[in-house]
């Protein structure tokens, strides 16, 4: 069991407070507590927050050991070309460390906005990303491009390539069924953010089965999952912490955003029988992110890690 963090870039600017030292002190913090990865989530203008990539690159200055992610970016509001490269350079940053987590964005008025303000139809984001990402992975090999698709090249080279040959995994999120096979058919892993424990491991069976019926190896498939935890002794405050976290986030009700993100409001012993359930699932690496005090989250959580996955 690999567990993750993610940093809380739009808490900071939903609280006013633009300096990035912050964010690099609980990276610093949560690789020394024995953490395996660091994520940074993605939006332009929908929820604002720092740029995730050019921020990754920082974080990869000042660590050594965890993964970088992102959880998730938005390949098709970016031009692949553009994205390949930044993408390849900070592989060679980070020395191998980046998983390049995306997703199609939520159907919801500010998301479809932030495509329009980006010049992207939004009704057409399953296939800009699914292309872009395939010319990013050729354009990874050092080898000449030629492309004729919704971009235009001939002979285009790439440089540099990423610090790994091929370029970093690629992980996607979505959890219908549409999202399940199309993961198994093309992607690295597996990145979703709504099913239960109980509903997980049939769900990885299916990305594993569109895998190899695509003649991959669906073993070589990372299944991963995002949840959020409020961690607190006192349960309704717990409660009260998540459910005023969700609505400030996302400006929507929060039980309606439980419905669609795993969450968990409690104490420490139930967040970890709640972790373990879907390590027990099949899922072998999770990300999580805080309502609430960070800095002693993680350490609660560093402290349970043991427990997960036996």
């Amino acid at each position: 069991m690999r567990l993750g963090y993610l940093l809380p870039t739009r808490e900071r600017i939903m609280e006013g407070v633009h300096e990035t030292s912050s964010l690099l002190a609980l990276a610093e913090k949560a690789e020394g507590l024995g953490f395996d990865s660091l994520w940074v989530g993605d939006s332009l203008l929908a929820r604002p927050r720092h740029d995730p990539l050019t921020l990754l690159a920082a974080v990869a200055a000042r660590t050594q050991r965890a993964e970088l992610g992102t959880a998730v970016l938005l390949p098709a509001l970016r031009n692949p070309v553009v994205l390949a490269h930044q993408v390849a350079t900070l592989d060679r940053i980070s020395e191998g460390r980046f998983i390049l987590g995306v997703g199609i964005a939520s159907d919801v008025p500010n998301i479809r906005a932030e495509f329009a303000a980006a010049g992207v139809p939004f009704e057409k984001r399953v296939g800009t990303l699914v292309e872009g990402i395939a010319l990013a992975r050729a354009l990874w090999t050092g080898e000449p491009v030629d492309w004729d698709g919704r971009w235009k090249m001939k002979g285009a080279v790439l440089g540099p390539t990423p610090h790994r040959p091929g370029g970093p995994p690629v992980w996607i999120g979505g959890s219908v069924t549409a999202a399940r096979e199309r993961t198994g058919r093309l992607f690295d892993g597996w990145f979703p953010n709504a099913p239960s424990a109980a509903d997980y491991a049939g769900q990885w069976a299916e990305v594993k089965d569109a895998a190899r019926a695509a003649g991959r190896d669906p073993e070589a498939l990372t299944g991963a999952m995002y949840l959020t935890l409020s961690i607190d002794d006192d349960t309704a405050r717990a409660e009260a912490t998540i459910n005023s976290y969700l609505e400030r986030y996302y400006g929507q009700r929060p039980d309606v955003m439980r419905k669609r993100q795993m969450c968990y409001a409690g104490p420490a012993s139930g967040a970890a029988q709640w972790l373990d359930a879907y390590a027990k699932a099949g899922a072998s690496h999770l990300v999580l992110r805080f309502a609430g005090d960070h800095e002693r989250q993680l350490e609660i959580v560093a402290s349970m890690r043991q427990q997960l996955g036996r």
